[in-house]
């Protein structure tokens, strides 16, 4: 079957870079299996997300985003809903911290479904935990990236023979989906730390790092030491700052980074379909 994309796109969402990683692995390699252009669009900073995003049929786009509590990042749900598939194939991409993806990737093609998306494909991936440096540290990895190329080649084949099924069939539970995953302490009791924000040390030396870093816009570039919106503990200023300066004292955001370290220090495997 002849191929007739004109653009492989890569799309994500990435605080940290893991999914972009991931999501630009297999975006390059379909692209250049195909030899056609790899493009890429990143909505990770809040004026990303003000441009209208619209493809066509011959667009191929794999589209990522993290998960954070078992499902797409709810902070993004009104930002995908303006996007337009226009009949594009689209290959929903998610990555997770080592403990669980739930009902993340099928609410991403659900969602990319809804936009006017054919989902062909369908990946899970791991990257490095937003709340720690040793939970699937430095993920993906070469093996990871090796998987996701080996990943590239079979959608390749399959949209090549036309043995692709839309929307892809993909773990899950079907909307309405199960609830966001909320940590719990040694008595069963839930642990909030939606409102917890990170502290800044003396070693800040003000370089703004953090300000051009943070997906919400949140951080105050009068005071970076102030936040003027939401944090959702994506990590982009605790591992993008230069000097160290910020951390967290929340007893339970500590105890749940602690739980989760301990919990899920296995290697969990990626997955995809085909």
């Amino acid at each position: 079957m002849k191929v007739e994309q004109s653009a492989v796109w890569a799309v994500y969402f990435s605080a940290t870079g893991k999914t972009r990683t991931a999501v630009t692995c297999v975006a390059k390699k379909l692209a250049q299996t195909w030899d056609v252009p790899c493009k890429e669009f990143d909505f990770t900073l809040p004026e990303a997300r003000e441009k209208p995003l619209a493809f066509g049929p011959t667009d191929f786009v794999v589209f990522g985003t993290p998960v954070y509590a078992g499902r797409v990042p709810n902070v993004l749900l009104s930002y995908l809903g303006t996007i337009q598939g226009g009949g594009a194939q689209a290959v929903p991409m998610v990555t997770y911290g080592n403990r669980a993806f739930d009902d993340a990737l099928i609410e991403l093609r659900d969602l990319l479904e809804a936009d006017g998306f054919h989902t062909v494909a369908a990946a899970a991936m791991i990257g490095e935990h937003s709340f720690s440096t040793t939970l699937a540290k430095g993920r993906p990895d070469a093996q990871d990236l090796a998987f996701a190329e080996a990943f590239a080649d079979k959608v390749a084949k399959a949209v090549e023979e036309g043995s692709v099924t839309t929307p892809v069939q993909v773990p899950g539970v079907p909307y309405p989906y199960r609830g966001y995953y909320i940590p719990k302490d040694r008595e069963g009791r839930s642990v909030d730390i939606r409102k917890v924000k990170p502290q800044v040390s003396s070693a800040c030396t003000r370089c703004m790092v953090c300000v051009g870093l943070c997906p919400m816009g949140s951080i105050s570039r009068e005071d970076v030491t102030a936040y003027t919106g939401i944090c959702i503990k994506c990590g982009a200023c605790i591992k993008g700052c230069p000097e160290n300066a910020r951390y967290y004292v929340d007893k339970g955001y500590l105890y749940h980074k602690k739980e989760l370290e301990e919990m899920f220090e296995r290697r969990a495997e990626p997955e995809s379909i085909p």
